[in-house]
C-alpha cells in the first residue's frame, strides 16, 4: 500500500530527525575516541567530561531507537495513534515529541504506575 500524503510527510519529518540524531551521535563518538585515555593521575574533571559525553551518547542512541520505531509506525500507517488506547495523539504533542507512542492521558497513567513500583 502506497503511503498517503500525511504518512509521507510524517516519514520525511522523522527521517530528518533521525539524520540529526545520527550526526550528533557520530560527533559524540568521535569526541569520545579523541579523548585521552584515563591515567592514574587523571583529574576528576576529565573523568567527569568523559562520563557526561558517554551518557549523552547513550541517551541519543535510545532516542534514535525511538525515532526508528516511529518511522516504522509511520510506514505501517499507525503513527500518531496511542499504542495503549488507540486514540489519536495530539499533533502538538507529536510536534514537540515526534517519537511519542502514547497520548498525554496514557503517558501520565504510565508514569504514575511506574512511580508506584520504584
Amino acid at each position: 500500500m502506497e503511503p498517503n500524503t500525511q504518512q509521507r510527510s510524517d516519514i520525511e519529518k522523522l527521517e530528518r530527525e533521525r539524520q540529526i540524531l545520527l550526526e550528533d551521535l557520530n560527533n559524540l563518538q568521535v569526541e569520545l575516541r579523541n579523548m585521552a585515555e584515563p591515567s592514574a593521575d587523571e583529574t576528576d574533571l576529565d573523568a567527569y567530561e568523559r562520563e557526561k559525553t558517554w551518557a549523552l551518547a547513550q541517551s541519543l542512541e535510545e532516542r534514535l531507537k525511538s525515532i526508528e520505531r516511529a518511522i516504522q509506525l509511520a510506514r505501517s500507517g499507525t503513527y500518531g495513534l496511542c499504542q495503549n488506547c488507540g486514540e489519536r495523539i495530539d499533533p502538538a504533542r507529536l510536534e514537540i515529541l515526534p517519537d511519542a507512542i502514547y497520548c498525554l492521558r496514557c503517558q501520565r497513567e504510565f508514569e504514575r504506575r511506574n512511580r508506584r513500583w520504584r
